[in-house]
């Protein structure tokens, strides 16, 4: 079964704290999801720590990884 962690991320563009659902299956992913604010493209890296919580950065299309 796949367990939804909820996390909350600012948006890099609009700088709105928005609360997202991670899939555990995206751990060691990079995915796009839009910002619900401003409907901006997000870029979603996400990681799970050696404690097993997992963690998210974002990042705008001009950032870099």
């Amino acid at each position: 079964m796949n367990q939804l962690t909820k996390k909350s991320i600012g948006c890099p563009y609009c700088g709105e704290t928005i609360k997202v659902l991670i899939d555990s299956t995206d751990v060691a992913q990079q995915y796009i999801e839009d910002c619900q604010v401003c409907c901006k493209p997000i870029n979603f890296l996400v990681f799970e720590s050696d404690d097993g919580e997992i963690t998210v950065s974002v990042f705008s299309e001009d950032e870099a990884f």
